[in-house]
């Protein structure tokens, strides 16, 4: 690695190099304005540090780091109190709940950095390697010892990147798929995805739509949202509680933080029966892609208007109608959206293990602990 290369760690937006935002164009989510709502609005149990690569004084790489304490959240879920569950909390929180993640645990896809096209993948990777290390270093200061370190998430065609021998105690690992979704060039509006369905999904599609009859959507603004904060907390609160596996829960000013500063590239979505809001949905702008973000909704309400598959159909019809050409569903309810049209894109990761005797199990420990998960692929197109 060059001799002039070096790294800075900054917990603060305001610390940033002025010219942070000029290797953000390709991705929102290292951007300032991004980072400013990890910096006011993070899930508590969630540290971050902003981490820039340097040439002599050249700012030629960003990245962004997550700490996540797991003892302090409820990970796998309320609906799983089984013996092989309370097994797996017993381990996380001796063994493997201090986590040290180089990239963006709260969204699925490389989100990890961006590099100056003059700067080599191995140095950036190797450079990325050395602040992990010192990040561990001052968390083990504060008297936080790091049990696991992560990168995440990368396509298979970026795997060859950390054959370096820098990552030979990392073990290569892969979860669930990022769910896909791509609008066909000739597809300009709703009825043209609508066409393109078979006979059995266009069917779903009506029926979903009949039985959301009644509901009214409604964009909310950045006030909208302050004043129906608690509301939208307990919504998303009553799906994520019932998710098989969680490393952190968001706090209640999450969703107005997300707007107050990204603006018109957030947007929320409300359902509402009558005044009462039941659901929400929440879309980020990221320059040719849709990302789908967090929602919530009365689960009573769910199951009678069958309000998740039409938030989906929604999501679809908003982003094909805006020239989007991606949308990006991200993990989980990996069945439903197959059935929509999105198709699964394996993504990989690199962990590590601190202790050296566990590390060496940490593929046997890792298959352990990540819960198992069985789905169909669905293929909803003529």
């Amino acid at each position: 690695m060059e001799t002039t290369l070096s790294f800075k760690l900054f917990t603060t937006t305001s610390e940033l190099p002025q010219n942070w935002d000029s290797l953000t164009t390709a991705n929102i989510f290292l951007s300032k304005s991004y980072l400013k709502i990890l910096e006011t609005a993070a899930p508590d149990n969630m540290s971050c540090h902003f981490i820039g690569l340097f040439r002599k004084e050249k700012l030629v790489g960003i990245a962004l780091s997550q700490f996540l304490d797991l003892s302090r959240v409820n990970s796998y879920g309320e609906r799983d109190n089984c013996a092989k569950t309370s097994i797996r909390k017993f381990i996380f929180k001796n063994f493997s709940s201090k986590v040290l993640i180089i990239g963006n645990n709260m969204l699925t896809g490389q989100n990890a950095y961006e590099f100056d096209s003059g700067l080599p993948y191995s140095d950036g990777l190797v450079l990325l390697k050395k602040a992990a290390i010192e990040i561990e270093r001052k968390l083990r200061k504060k008297g936080t010892n790091t049990h696991i370190t992560v990168f995440k998430d990368f396509k298979k065609e970026d795997l060859h990147y950390f054959r370096l021998r820098e990552f030979d105690e990392f073990y290569q690992f892969s979860t669930q798929p990022n769910m896909v979704f791509t609008i066909r060039d000739n597809w300009k509006n709703e009825a043209d995805y609508i066409s393109a369905l078979n006979k059995k999904y266009r069917d779903q599609y009506k029926r979903a739509r009949k039985k959301s009859e009644g509901l009214t959507k409604k964009k909310l603004s950045l006030e909208e949202i302050q004043k129906q904060e608690k509301t939208i907390y307990d919504l998303y609160y009553c799906v994520a509680k019932n998710a098989p596996f969680n490393t952190f829960y968001l706090p209640e000013n999450h969703f107005s933080s997300f707007k107050m500063h990204l603006k018109d590239n957030f947007l929320f979505y409300g359902y509402f029966e009558g005044e009462k809001m039941i659901g929400f949905n929440t879309l980020i702008k990221n320059g040719g892609a849709v990302d789908t973000y967090f929602l919530g909704y009365d689960d009573n309400c769910q199951k009678e208007k069958m309000l998740y598959l039409n938030m989906l159909y929604d999501m679809i019809c908003y982003s094909i109608n805006k020239g989007f050409r991606q949308i990006i569903f991200a993990r989980t309810a990996l069945e439903i959206k197959s059935s929509v049209g999105a198709v699964p894109e394996k993504m990989y990761g690199f962990i590590k293990h601190h202790n050296s005797f566990i590390n060496l199990f940490i593929s046997r420990i890792f298959g352990y602990l990540e819960p198992e998960l069985a789905w169909k692929e669905r293929n909803p197109f003529k």
